[in-house]
């Protein structure tokens, strides 16, 4: 997949295109089911596949102290993308000279001009342009007149089953998800386990001195923490090896003074590794399967490691009907 950073890193002689367009925070179910489509319909006019994304984050610039919080990095978000098949990625900086331009010109611009847009992909709620005036009409209204096709993709509607069957796939859900901790619905909207992705740096090794070393991410870490409490899930290493762990989210109530953290706690590493097993320094992946429970204030470090046991016994459990629980 071809990535570009700005406008002026697009070729002259690309073309035609087919495009979409999207903040794809998540790249969850409902945007693959855009992006498929997509593809699809590229290769069927023999054409380059593109989406057209933005960071920062639309809202992050207009509302930021309202803005929500991202469900992944730009890094995870890149990667999302390009395992739909994409043939191109437009991350356009996102700014208020950009958000200046009528839905007119940011087609003119943008989908005519630079890129030779054959077709464009769009779902039914699309908005663009200068104060969001651009909608799906608007986008067929400047296809007919600058010598596009317009093609309006239906919602995607990820749980079959369960109380909220139907509803449609969105980020917003997938963030009401794992502000509750409920990662295993979080994973069925995108597709894949949540995860962050951060530095592994030093804490103040409490889990080493009850016996329970830990990897702790910095606290710029990308993508959403889920809800306090201890998780099952994976560490990923820089060299791809997946470590089954415990991961510990919060502020550990049972020691005063400490900041809310993400810790993963990695189990079952082989013996010749047990003592010179080190991540400082290192970017990893931290993946979460399932909540084991809340965060719990213990009456001292005893009563604590004999949780973080039986913490660590749900976690194999768990994980053992996982796939890639033997790598």
């Amino acid at each position: 997949m071809y990535y570009w950073n700005d406008l002026a890193e697009v070729p002259a002689g690309i073309g035609p295109t087919v495009i979409t367009i999207g903040n794809f925070d998540g790249v969850h179910l409902g945007h693959q089911h855009v992006l498929a489509r997509l593809v699809k319909a590229a290769r069927e006019q023999d054409a380059a596949a593109v989406a057209i994304s933005f960071d920062p984050h639309p809202a992050q610039v207009h509302r930021p102290d309202t803005a929500p919080e991202l469900i992944m990095g730009t890094v995870d978000r890149v990667q999302a993308l390009a395992d739909t098949g994409l043939d191109g990625l437009l991350m356009m900086h996102y700014s208020l000279d950009l958000a200046a331009l009528t839905a007119e010109e940011f087609v003119r611009t943008v989908l005519v001009d630079a890129l030779h847009v054959k077709t464009v992909v769009i779902g039914h709620d699309v908005r663009f342009g200068r104060g969001n005036a651009g909608d799906l009409e608007t986008m067929r209204e400047l296809g007919r007149e600058l010598g596009f096709g317009v093609e309006a993709v239906d919602d995607f509607g990820a749980l079959p089953d369960g109380p909220e069957s139907g509803r449609r796939c969105s980020s917003t859900w997938i963030r009401e998800a794992l502000r509750e901790g409920d990662v295993r619905t979080a994973a069925r909207l995108l597709g894949r386990t949540h995860r962050m992705r951060g530095e592994v740096v030093h804490g103040a090794a409490r889990g080493r001195e009850l016996g329970f070393p830990t990897a702790n991410l910095a606290t710029d870490a990308s993508g959403l923490i889920p809800a306090d409490g201890i998780y099952a899930g994976w560490l990923v290493d820089e060299s791809g090896a997946r470590w089954p762990a415990a991961v510990s989210v919060g502020s550990n109530p049972t020691f005063e003074g400490v900041s809310r953290q993400v810790e993963a706690h990695v189990i079952d590493r082989p013996a010749e590794q047990v003592e010179d097993f080190d991540l400082y320094g290192q970017h990893v992946v931290v993946e979460f399967v399932e909540r084991l429970r809340g965060m719990v204030a213990y009456t001292g470090p005893e009563a604590l490691v004999e949780q973080m046991r039986l913490d660590v016994e749900r976690t194999r459990s768990v994980l053992s009907t996982e796939s890639g629980m033997a790598g």
